[in-house]
């Protein structure tokens, strides 16, 4: 079994810390530089949506984190999501990609501070986002750890990691985030 992606994406870091939750080693890691030509090409012939992760496996290769996860939480035989994990995981993606997005087009020197529809649209959706999850953490629903919670942690230390969102005001998200840092996995999947 060999895993695609960057040490940087907080979707590919989601699955290495879902491998640790399962005890599963017997796995290669490929870290991909997806930005040099060599590298993505590599990510091309194993997912023409050039994104990160890529899961190869029995002669398959699988695109995308949760499609990945949803992979092998039945070949290691886990409990599917609830339907309410599974709107969780759309919410905390939903401000992983308006994130990124706004990761990229700074990146591209654009400033995504201009009151334009695009950019409001991105960091409005952000702040509700983060709104919620953070009711969700003082309700409880990340008291374990689990593929949600490993979620969370992943795109707060993210966007800490990439100075994206500001966090700090939300006491249960920073809260939570202090208390993942003590879970196995976190530090060797650190991309400092």
């Amino acid at each position: 079994m060999k895993l695609i992606g960057s040490t940087t994406s907080p979707f590919v870091r989601r699955l290495r810390l879902y491998f640790t939750l399962l005890n599963v080693t017997d796995f290669d890691f490929v870290n991909l530089d997806i930005f040099s030509s060599q590298d993505r090409q590599l990510l091309t012939d194993n997912n023409p949506a050039q994104k990160v992760p890529a899961l190869v496996d029995e002669g398959q290769c699988l695109y995308d984190s949760r499609v990945i996860f949803r992979y092998l939480s039945q070949k290691y035989q886990q409990a599917p999501l609830s339907w309410a994990q599974e709107n969780t995981l759309t919410l905390i993606d939903a401000a992983n990609d308006s994130l990124v997005s706004i990761l990229l087009l700074g990146r591209s020197e654009i400033d995504t501070s201009e009151d334009k529809l695009f950019f409001n649209l991105q960091h409005e959706r952000v702040e509700q986002v983060m709104s919620v999850l953070a009711q969700m953490v003082t309700q409880g629903d990340f008291d374990d750890w689990h593929y949600p919670a490993i979620c969370l942690f992943c795109l707060l230390d993210w966007v800490s990691f990439r100075q994206l969102y500001d966090f700090s005001d939300k006491k249960p998200l920073s809260d939570f985030y202090q208390q993942a840092m003590s879970n196995a996995g976190v530090n060797e999947t650190d991309p400092r």
